[in-house]
């Protein structure tokens, strides 16, 4: 199975093994957004994070393998790819299965000193190993396959990024339909059939292994109910087939139905997030409405509103509402598909078939694109606090920390003005336990909007009240905002509704103090002090803006290294939860990325510490690991809006991205002799690039986000091209530099794609704490000065090249026919350079036979390595997911 010690393996035939590295790229992608969506529903969405860096760390840590591992550089090409196929299909397996059994209490992780904090720390790595394990084996076929067969580079990356880029376009349509859970088995099941195929080729021993192995995954990916149910984290409900009535995932959050009732309690990944009630169709006997909050935007209009817009439909509660007091006609818009179909059919004759009710029009689809296309002019739009999922859950959105939400911005406070009719009221509810921060934040976001509008004192233009905290204590805020000052009418209205409240009490209303609170204090203070309002409130309530939409971060990360090490209250959810972990995850990130992409070199520390540049190379390589995350990461955020989903943002951005990246990488093959003489071209166009992201990419998108989806994503596609061919320039000219300045070529290549991706994984992290601080416009701008640096430097690896190659001129020209992508046919033939006294124009199969050798400890193989270094990609992010990519 394997050659004698420091031999090269005799290989038969020239296979292009394209269909291998396919499959090996699709399923890495299909396995990563999918523990995307299994994470946020086991744990929390920011954990999410975590599976992104764990991905790159997997496939980074794979090349390192291959690189340091003299049994694979001596193993048949086949044999590694049969036993990596097969092993990549039994980790995936095993490694759902440990993430859905290993129960943990993450809250605990914070309990300092106490056996709970080791016992969750341990618990948690873990689940990362398990996952991490997954991706290994990918890493270890695309690096050797490069490697291997770096005649056929342009083709093997070719299908590297096409079968990536298809991943992208399936993948969401995969886990709306069988489920994250299957989807992950399918990504092991495409591993087993590729190892199957080898094996009925070239292995007949190992069939059963790899026809056992499909059976077993193939069974699963269609009864997906057979594997373990996910234990959830135990600060969550727990949540399994013995006490739901229904569950479905879909790619913005898993929905679980329990019966209390009449009512169907629905449960967005494993939180309380909103009801279906039953209905009977006659909107006279829903006279509960008369002592619920959601009354006050109907008291204050004073008539029943002819037309309501409700962002956040859910279940239709805020429905209901509107059908009670009488409106004309209610267009309801739900983002989650599950949701959406829970109401209009499966439990439509349980809801009295509202959604089929001809004063009805319930929406799937994102409430900001709805109103960007809608020309309509409404009495009353309504947000229902629905990124917290229901207005009486808000009080548990900790899990939104993190998580962008362009419904609470000052551009969509804006927009939603925009769309009222005269005297028309923009309504919004949010749960709260014993500090009203989202409130305030609002509160303070309206002041900035209506200031947008012309309209410099709000004092008139809002209302706030606030119900009693229920039994869990919550309370439920509700803000009302009009373009046209409150009349003396509408405050009366207002105040004779609140008594009618069971417990609900006044915190602002024009003219009208109630007891003295920071709402009221917020709303009165002149615009010229405001400043000093912000400072003064311990929790950070500022506006939040498209270009920083983090709505539920009032922690700064300064006050968070402050407090790292002091326990948390576990009932008070405006504790930093949700910043402590990631700053917990980027403490993992470069801990991981250290032990796994740097640790291994100590293997070969002799090589290592003889290479040339080392310093300067590590600047370079780690510069684009990190710029091209800031550039994907921003671009990813700036589509979500215009794409309407961030799911779609996800996808669209990556598969742009990984396209135009490989035909930068190929088209670099051209320049590689006068890479000094591209960078400038580079830098002015990356230099104007970026300046349309920053300032004109959101006027475009704005301008067509009333075009339809497909169209949108096309424009996506065609601002991201550019990019992409440009980043994927600096790899292959950095590598085709540094190679030639070694013997030990195939160890310098190894070692920039260990950089790279370290720091890739923490770029993945800190991308984020950056644009929560200090908005994705500055993340923008320092992808930007990270690639001018880049370009800075890449002349000098470029000189110390060709200064090598001069030097050493018979093992430069080698290094020169295989160190940056492939040349013509014609090229190869005409080379005269000799290695070993063989000449290499003459008898080019024997050439590329004499290189491989050198490739072995003494010896280097450039373009073998070089090749498993252009540019890498990874996923991300979920609903609302985040995604990486390695060092393109």
């Amino acid at each position: 199975m394997t050659a004698n010690p420091g031999t090269e393996p005799a290989e038969s035939g020239l296979r292009a093994y394209g269909l291998e590295i396919f499959a090996a790229s699709f399923a890495a992608l299909l396995l990563e957004i999918s523990y995307t969506r299994v994470i946020s529903f086991k744990l929390f969405y920011y954990y999410t994070y975590l599976v992104i860096g764990l991905a790159l760390l997997g496939i980074g840590s794979g090349g390192v393998i291959v690189t340091i591992s003299g049994r694979i550089r001596r193993a048949k090409t086949n044999t590694v790819l049969l036993w990596s196929f097969l092993s990549g299909a039994v980790t995936v397996v095993i490694g759902y299965i440990v993430v859905a059994r290993v129960s943990i209490d993450t809250l605990n992780i914070w309990s300092s000193g106490t056996r709970a904090q080791v016992s969750s720390v341990v618990r948690l790595l873990v689940i990362c190993v398990a996952i991490f394990g997954s991706f290994l084996a990918v890493g270890v076929i695309v690096a050797t396959l490069f490697a291997r067969r770096s005649d056929r580079i342009g083709r093997l990356y070719f299908a590297d990024l096409l079968g990536a880029g298809l991943a992208c376009a399936v993948v969401v349509a995969l886990i709306g339909s069988i489920g994250p859970p299957a989807t992950i088995m399918l990504a092991g099941l495409i591993l087993a059939l590729a190892g199957l195929l080898i094996a009925v080729r070239d292995y007949r021993r190992t069939i059963g292994v790899g026809a056992v192995l499909v059976v077993v995954l193939g069974t699963l990916v269609v009864q997906p109910q057979l594997l373990p149910e996910q234990r959830d984290d135990a600060t969550k409900t727990s949540l399994t087939s013995a006490n739901t009535i229904y569950s479905a995932w879909s790619p913005i959050f898993r929905v679980d139905v329990t019966n209390l009732g009449n009512e169907r309690l629905l449960f967005h990944d494993g939180l309380l997030g909103s009801a279906i009630y039953r209905y009977d169709g006659n909107p006279a006997t829903l006279t509960r409405f008369n002592t619920d909050p959601r009354k006050l935007p109907f008291a204050v209009a004073g008539k029943p509103p002819r037309r309501v817009l409700i962002i956040g439909a859910a279940g239709g509660n805020e429905i209901l509402t509107s059908l009670y007091f009488n409106a004309g006609h209610i267009d309801a818009v739900e983002l989650n598909p599950v949701t959406y179909s829970l109401v209009t059919d499966k439990y439509a004759s349980y809801d009295g078939h509202l959604a089929q009710n001809p004063k009805v029009h319930y929406v799937n689809g994102d409430g900001r694109s709805y109103l960007a296309r809608s020309d309509k002019q409404y009495n009353l739009v309504w947000f229902p606090a629905p990124d917290s999922y229901s207005a009486t859950n808000a009080a548990t959105a900790d899990a939104f920390v993190l998580s962008e939400s362009y419904l609470y911005t000052t551009n969509a406070v804006v927009s939603s003005l925009n769309h009222l009719a005269p005297n028309g009221i923009l309504a919004v509810q949010f749960g709260e336990f014993d500090k009203p921060n989202r409130t305030l934040r609002y509160v303070a976001t309206a002041r900035s909007a209506l200031g947008k509008l012309g309209i410099h004192d709000p004092t008139d233009h809002i209302l706030v009240a606030t119900s009693s905290a229920d039994v869990l204590g919550r309370s439920l805020t509700t803000i009302l905002v009009k373009r046209q000052a409150f009349t003396a009418t509408d405050v009366d209205r207002f105040l004779a509704a609140i008594p009618t409240i069971p417990g609900a009490s006044l915190l602002y209303a024009p003219g009208h103090a109630g007891k003295a609170n920071e709402v009221s204090k917020l709303v009165r203070t002149p615009g010229s002090r405001i400043d000093s309002f912000y400072d003064s409130y311990p929790f950070d309530v500022r506006p939040v803006t498209d270009n920083q939409p983090f709505f539920w971060h009032f922690t700064s990360f300064t006050q968070v290294l402050r407090d790292f090490t002091k326990p948390i209250d576990p009932h008070d959810f405006e504790e930093a939860i949700g910043e402590r972990v990631l700053v917990l995850l980027l403490g993992i990130s470069v801990l991981l990325a250290a032990v796994f992409l740097l640790l291994p070199f100590l293997a070969i520390r002799k090589t290592w510490s003889a290479l040339p540049h080392k310093r300067r190379s590590a600047t370079y390589f780690g510069l684009l690991g990190l710029g091209f995350i800031f550039f994907e990461v921003t671009l990813i955020e700036r589509l979500t809006l215009f794409l309407g989903y961030p799911t779609y943002s996800l996808t669209v951005t990556l598969m742009s991205l990984l396209i135009f990246t490989g035909v930068g990488a190929y088209l670099s093959e051209r320049f590689k002799d006068r890479g000094a003489s591209v960078a400038p071209v580079l830098v002015a166009a990356i230099t104007a690039l970026t300046l349309f992201y920053l300032f004109g990419l959101m006027p475009l998108t704005t301008a067509l986000l009333s075009w339809p989806l497909a169209a949108r994503i096309l424009v996506a596609l065609a601002v991201l091209a550019p990019l992409g061919v440009c980043l994927g320039m600096f790899m292959p000219l950095g590598l085709g530099a540094v190679a030639r300045t070694t013997d030990h070529a195939r160890e310098y290549v190894a070692w920039g794609w260990a950089v790279s991706g370290f720091a890739s994984v923490i770029g993945s992290v800190l991308s984020t704490i950056l644009a929560m601080t200090f908005g994705f416009g500055v993340v923008l701008a320092l992808a930007l000065g990270i690639y001018l640096i880049a370009l800075a430097i890449l002349p000098t690896l470029l000189r110390a090249g060709v200064g090598a190659a001069a030097s050493a001129p018979e093992r430069g020209s080698a290094l020169a026919a295989t160190s940056s992508l492939p040349t013509s046919p014609r090229r190869r033939r005409s080379a005269t350079s000799t290695v070993g006294s063989r000449d290499l124009g003459a008898r080019p199969g024997r050439s590329r036979r004499r290189i491989r050798r050198a490739g072995e400890p003494g010896g280097g193989s450039e373009l073998d390595h070089a090749a498993a270094l252009l540019a890498r990609r990874s996923v991300p992010v979920e609903p609302v997911a985040r995604s990486t990519t390695l060092g393109d």
